[in-house]
């Protein structure tokens, strides 16, 4: 599989229909991802809002220290082409918050 070197964390729960499309986008395109599931871990929950700026709702992506943002920002990136360009390690242009 791609992506050995840029770590790529989905925070999300079980139930969520737009966590379970962020993992299938990952899936589908090769990616290895860390599955945190924040509604299991309450530590967990709190170092995503940290991690995010505040952000309570999920999913939260990350591509290496990168804040993507939810499924909505995900699914931007990766129509207009820059998601693959992240994920390959390319700076230029990085959506981050």
């Amino acid at each position: 599989m791609k992506n050995e070197k840029i770590p790529v964390v989905i925070y999300g729960d079980e139930f969520c229909a737009y966590c379970a499309a962020a993992r299938m986008l990952f899936t589908r395109k090769g990616i290895k991802f860390e599955d945190i599931l924040v509604s299991r871990d309450p530590a967990r929950f709190d170092e995503m809002q940290e991690r995010s700026g505040g952000r309570r709702t999920v999913p939260q992506v990350f591509v290496g220290d990168v804040h993507v943002g939810g499924f909505d920002e995900v699914c931007s990136l990766d129509k207009s082409g820059k998601l693959d360009k992240l994920l390959a390690g390319e700076t230029a242009g990085q959506h981050s918050h």
